[in-house]
This record gives structure tokens, C-alpha cells and sequence, in this order.
């Protein structure tokens, strides 16, 4: 394995994380402690250890968390009157609602019912909206920790040519906006696209997001890409369990200049940028309360 091929996700998931528990500490000292409340809908095992890692990695950068357990058979009506309870308290800076949920609860009516300001993982439509024109917003945590890692790999990313294998409003879609808003040329493929490999083997980067297990090996990539292997896949294989991304990694790694491993490339980052989104939250309704109260002040 070329050692120095490899974007080292957890290295600059905790750049990301110090920054954030220094901004912490700042914040605090001018009487703000950012708050996160994590949302779980029943008793799904992975989210269960998503859910605990986040709340780690929010206490480890002086984030204080509150956790909200509910059973599976939870309403959702239950579940926004929980919502509408924390987007009115002031002292809750972030709302994350772990995927997925329980049938009977319709996840986009769930999602919606969060504060756009306190939507932490970007995924309300007035924060889509808002990437889409180019604002500055909260956007989504993984498409967010992949442009990181891409602007410590390449530098400027203006002129690039960017293919994007993968459409969800998740990853795919928020990755390609903030790819054009970093100035690259984006081609987006998906299961629709005529001779998709073709298209891949121009592009400067690679953002592989469908998963798919080794879909994409090198046959899919330009000599000298820069790959960023969003999926996550679980696979038996010579009799053990193991986690593979979309890319072939064996295969793509003599073939790009940079490349993403699964695991330990863009997974931390996710974690890391819940944790920055939180505090850009807490800066942000800061700012707005202090004007509020001028406005007020310059009323009376």
C-alpha cells in the first residue's frame, strides 16, 4: 500500500475537532455553552452506535448533549411535539434526528419540523435552498467533510473537473453544490446516465456516493485522480464481516494520486462537521438574539 496516497479522514477529523473545542472554549467564556440535542427513534443497533459516538465526540469538545431515547412505537405527533419543544428552548443550539425511523413516522414531515437555524445536519429544504444559491448555511456533515478533505488534498479546487457518482439528497446532491460553489465544473451520474464510466475517466476528482460495494474500480478513473469513497458497505468475505467503500480500493489505488480508505477516510469527518455545525448554530442565534435585543432596545 502507497502510504502516501491515502487522505488520512481521521488526522483531519481531529484538526477539525480541535478547532471546534477551541471555539468552544472561547464561546463559553463569553457566557454561550453550545448544546446539541440527539433524537432516537427506537432501538436500531447502528444507530444506536452512531448515536454514542456522537455524543462522545460532542462531550470530548466541551459540547454539552442531551439525549432523547424514545421507544419504536413512538407517534409522530410525539415525536414534533419533542421537536417544537426544542426548537422554542433557547439553551439548545443543535437538533439532530437519527435516521432511520419507524415506519409510522414520516422522516421528510420530521425533518421539516426542525428549526432551519438549528438543523444541524442540513437537511431542512430552506438550508437545501440556500446551498443551492450559494449562501452560507448549514450544510450537510458528510458532503461538508469531504470538501475539507479535498481543499487539504488539491489546494484550490477552482477549474476541476468533479464527478459525483450518486444522487441523494444526503450526499450526492449537497456534494455537487458545494463542488460548484468551490468553482469546479460537476458532472453528477446515477443509474440513469448513459456510459457513466466514460464520464468518470474525465474527471479530476472522483466523489463515489451510491452504494454499491467496489463498484468503482480503476477502469472508472482518469491517471492522477483525487477519489473520495463515500460508502460504507458491509461484506462477508473469506469468512469475516469487514467494511468496503464504492471504490475498488485495490484496484484504484496504483491509478489516482489521493484516495479516501474505507474504514478511517470520510467517516470521521461526518462527526467532526455535526460537531462544527453545532457551534456555527450557537454563533449564529447568538448574533441573532443580540441584534433582536438592539432592535428592541432601539424601539423602547
Amino acid at each position: 500500500m502507497n502510504a502516501s496516497k491515502l487522505i488520512d479522514g481521521k488526522a483531519a477529523a481531529a484538526r477539525v475537532l480541535a478547532q471546534v473545542k477551541a471555539d468552544v472554549a472561547t464561546l463559553k467564556r463569553d457566557g454561550i455553552e453550545p448544546a446539541l440535542a440527539v433524537i432516537l427513534v427506537g432501538q436500531d443497533p447502528a444507530s444506536q452506535v452512531y448515536v454514542r459516538n456522537k455524543i462522545l465526540r460532542a462531550e470530548e469538545a466541551g459540547i454539552r448533549s442531551l439525549e432523547h431515547r424514545l421507544s419504536v412505537d413512538t407517534t409522530q405527533s410525539q415525536l414534533l411535539t419533542l421537536i417544537a419543544d426544542l426548537n422554542a428552548d433557547d439553551s439548545v443550539n443543535g437538533i439532530l434526528l437519527q435516521l432511520p425511523l419507524p415506519a409510522q413516522i414520516e422522516e421528510t414531515r420530521a425533518l421539516q419540523a426542525i428549526a432551519p437555524g438549528k438543523d444541524v445536519d442540513g437537511f431542512h429544504s430552506e438550508n437545501v435552498g440556500g446551498l443551492s444559491q450559494g449562501r452560507n448555511v448549514l450544510t450537510p456533515c458528510t458532503p461538508s467533510g469531504c470538501m475539507q478533505l479535498l481543499e487539504d488534498t488539491c489546494g484550490d479546487l477552482s477549474g476541476k473537473h468533479a464527478v459525483v457518482i450518486g444522487r441523494s439528497n444526503i450526499v450526492g446532491k449537497p456534494m455537487a453544490a458545494l463542488l460548484l460553489k468551490a468553482h469546479c465544473s460537476v458532472t453528477v451520474v446515477h443509474s440513469r446516465t448513459a456510459d457513466a464510466r466514460a464520464l468518470c475517466r474525465q474527471a479530476d476528482i472522483v466523489v463515489a456516493a451510491v452504494g454499491r460495494p467496489r463498484m468503482i474500480d480503476a477502469s472508472w478513473l482518469k491517471p492522477g485522480a483525487v477519489v473520495i469513497d463515500v460508502g460504507i458497505n458491509r461484506i462477508e468475505e473469506d469468512g469475516r464481516s469487514r467494511l468496503v467503500g464504492d471504490v475498488d480500493f485495490d484496484s484504484a489505488l496504483p491509478q489516482v494520486s489521493a484516495i479516501t480508505p474505507v474504514p478511517g477516510g470520510v467517516g470521521p469527518m461526518t462527526i467532526a462537521f455535526l460537531m462544527k455545525n453545532t457551534v456555527t448554530a450557537a454563533v449564529q442565534q447568538a448574533h441573532q438574539r443580540s441584534h433582536s435585543e438592539a432592535v428592541c432596545l432601539s424601539i423602547s
